[in-house]
Parts: C-alpha cells; sequence; structure tokens
C-alpha cells in the first residue's frame, strides 16, 4: 500500500503546498487536497502513512455536517464527480482526500479551546499558573480537566515555524473587538458540542483548534476540523492526570523519533514499517470512534 506524497494536477494552479494539503485554484474556489504526508518536530518526514489524507479528510467531513447548524462551512463539495470536468482524470488522486471550498479571506489566528490542561498549555500553567493571561486554579496537574473549557488562541505561522499562544487582548487588536469575541463564541461552541459527541464515544478532546474565515455571507469554519492532526483525543477509559496522556495522533512517529536521537534538522528521517503500521491503525481508531462507520476504501 502506497502513500500519496505529492499530488501532480497537470495545468491546474498549484497555490501552495501546507505540510499535509496541497491546495490548487479551480474556477474560483480552491481545491484543498490531503496526502499522506506526516510531519514531527516541524518536519515533513520522508516517509507517509497510507491512507492519512482519506482519514483526516473523512473526519473532517463528518464534523463540517454535524456542525453546520451550528456555524457555516467552506465545503462546496468532496464529490469528485462534481469537481469541474478538467480534474477528472485526477480523480485517483483526489478521490476521498479532497474538497473543493470556498475562497475566504482567512482570520490571521489559530482559535484554540482547551477543556484539559496539556502540551504548552501545561508549560505555561507551570511557569505562571496562567495560559494565554487566563488565570487558572492551583494545584493542576498535567492531564487536568479545566474547570470550564478555556479560548487561548495563537499566531497564525507562515513559515512553519511553532505557533505562539496569545491573548484575547491580542487577538482583538488583529482582527477588531467585536470579531474577536465572535471567534471566541465560535470556538467555544464548538468545542462543547464536539466535546460533548466525543464523549459518546468514549473519547476525550482535550484539546482543538479552529482555522475561521470571512466571505460575503460572514465567519465561516474552515482548513480541516476535530482531527487526530488539530486535536488531542484521549481515551476516557485511561485518563489519568498527572502525566502525557495517550493520544490518538502521531505520538508512536514522536517517540520514535526521540529513541533513534534525531536532532530535528533537515533532512528528516524516513519511518519504519513497524511505525508506519501502527501509527495508521490509530487513526483509523480515530475515525471509527468518532464515526461509527468504516473507512470508504
Amino acid at each position: 500500500m502506497a502513500a500519496l506524497l505529492i499530488t501532480n494536477l497537470g495545468n491546474t494552479p498549484l497555490l501552495g503546498r501546507g505540510k499535509v494539503r496541497d491546495l490548487y485554484a479551480v474556477d474560483g474556489a480552491l481545491l484543498l487536497v490531503a496526502t499522506d504526508r506526516i510531519s514531527a518536530f516541524d518536519h515533513v518526514l520522508g516517509s507517509g502513512i497510507p491512507d492519512k489524507g482519506k482519514i483526516l479528510t473523512q473526519i473532517s467531513l463528518f464534523w463540517f455536517d454535524l456542525l453546520k447548524n451550528l456555524v457555516p462551512n467552506h465545503v462546496i463539495t468532496a464529490n469528485v464527480e462534481e469537481y469541474p470536468q478538467a480534474l477528472r482524470p485526477y480523480n485517483d488522486q483526489l478521490d476521498g482526500r479532497s474538497m473543493l471550498v470556498k475562497r475566504a479571506e482567512m482570520f490571521p489566528v489559530e482559535c484554540v479551546a482547551r477543556g484539559y490542561l496539556a502540551g504548552s498549555g501545561w508549560k505555561e500553567y507551570q511557569a505562571s499558573r496562567t495560559v494565554c493571561g487566563i488565570e487558572l486554579p492551583p494545584d493542576l496537574k498535567d492531564g487536568s480537566r479545566l474547570p470550564e473549557p478555556i479560548f487561548t488562541p495563537a499566531t497564525k505561522s507562515q513559515d512553519g515555524a511553532h505557533d505562539e499562544n496569545i491573548s484575547f487582548a491580542a487577538v482583538g487588536k488583529l482582527v477588531g473587538a467585536d470579531e474577536a469575541a465572535e471567534l471566541r463564541r465560535l470556538t467555544l461552541a464548538i468545542y462543547r458540542r464536539a466535546a460533548a459527541h466525543a464523549e459518546s464515544c468514549g473519547l476525550i478532546l482535550a484539546d482543538t483548534k479552529f482555522e475561521f474565515g470571512k466571505t460575503g455571507e460572514g465567519v465561516i469554519l474552515a482548513d480541516e476540523v476535530l482531527t487526530p492532526d488539530s486535536s488531542r483525543f484521549w481515551d476516557g477509559k485511561t485518563w489519568k492526570p498527572g502525566g502525557a496522556q495517550p493520544s490518538f495522533d502521531k505520538q508512536f512517529v514522536r517517540d520514535y523519533l526521540e529513541e533513534i536521537g534525531w536532532n530535528k534538522q533537515a533532512p528528516a528521517p524516513d519511518l519504519p514499517e513497524q511505525v508506519v503500521e501502527r501509527t495508521r491503525a490509530k487513526y483509523l481508531e480515530a475515525f471509527r470512534r468518532l464515526t461509527g462507520r468504516e473507512m470508504d476504501k
């Protein structure tokens, strides 16, 4: 089973390649194609994870549909039979892993919601007992549930560097007070609904990040949403505050890279088959548990 690491859509204008997605311009819209590339420590690795792009796309489409009454989204269609005729020769690269989406003016912030203390939030809490300027109770542990979900925005890195946590006031300076308030409202509303669904599947949604854009119709949810690449999902049965929790993402990849002592500089190494297979299985498990169905072949 081969991983799709790069797309080639002939004369279709390529706007850019991210760590995972290739972005094309198509008849006034955008075409997002999720490849099987995988990144760790801000580097794209030499190996991909077969079907990862399809899994991420199908999870996003599940959530876009579940949340559509809460917030509009950028999806026009994900059915390749409804794409422009010029894309038909490339159906094998697009089917199941792409979305034709609306163009939008994207907000320059990552909209992060946290219901649990982990990652950069835990590091900041240890230093200052705050996250993005929000004061939290004393004596919380790594993995603790917060009293209520919080909005902890971050800068949107343009060069592959780490995003930096910022305060709500800083978001207001970037986008205006009214827009900042709306982004916070939407972020927390989506988080609460998604966390409730995850809980019904035996999963904890510890934290997640969203990207929003604006069209003539108002604010829309864009990019990917609530996948293991943008969200921290934990198994509710094994959750135990007091240390890092096993998550449904690329933890096997990170652990392997730490074990081999990679210096986190380019070029990034390839992954052994066992790490690839275990990572793919973890993404598939997240898909099955969240959606209640098997992946389309």
